[in-house]
């Protein structure tokens, strides 16, 4: 029994960790180098995130990326160009500077309404994992291997996982939203 609930609360997790790591792709007022997390750039012929490509830094408000091989640089400024992150990079030598500009309101409220639709994603699979459990532990009640009390019990504690867990989205999109939002 309890293994149903372990498993609904594990992948409950899961989904709160995505929404974090989505979170840090977000712009926000701080410059942060999980802001390339999600870029991909094509080089050699294939698509290859930008982290595997050259180490990023953080000096003043600017990204710093030191490409692991010289050869790649156009590919990474050319991709982050065309990125919807609406970026400049500027290559100097051996590396790249991004300078990242302070977000006016306007692009503020557009990043937080983005982090809005990705915590509500995130709900939706919270619950569509509490259905899942559900829909186990009813499948254990037609085997005979569980009770009706048992039953309710469990559809209980799965609903008290999925309002905790609803709960954590919410506190984690309004850090975020305060975030994006403060000047």
């Amino acid at each position: 029994m309890s293994d149903v609930l372990k498993e609904v609360e594990k992948k409950m997790v899961l989904a709160v960790e995505h929404l974090k790591k989505e979170y840090g792709a977000l712009r926000t007022n701080r410059v942060n180098p999980q802001m390339l997390d999600d870029l991909r750039v094509e080089v050699y012929g294939s698509l290859t995130p930008i982290k595997a490509l050259g180490s990023i830094t953080v000096q003043d408000r600017n990204l710093i990326i030191t490409p692991f091989d010289p050869g790649t640089s156009s590919s990474i400024v050319k991709g982050i160009q065309t990125s919807s992150l609406k970026l400049s990079p500027i290559q100097e030598k051996a590396m790249i500077r991004v300078p990242v500009p302070p977000l006016n309101e306007e692009l503020r409220k557009e990043i937080a309404k983005q982090a809005k639709q990705k915590m509500e994603m995130s709900k939706t699979a919270v619950r569509d994992i509490r259905k899942q459990g559900n829909d186990v532990v009813k499948e254990q009640k037609k085997a005979g291997t569980i009770t009706e009390d048992a039953v309710k019990g469990l559809e209980k504690k799965i609903q008290d996982l999925t309002d905790k867990y609803c709960k954590v989205l919410d506190e984690t999109f309004s850090v975020k939203e305060k975030e994006i939002l403060t000047i």
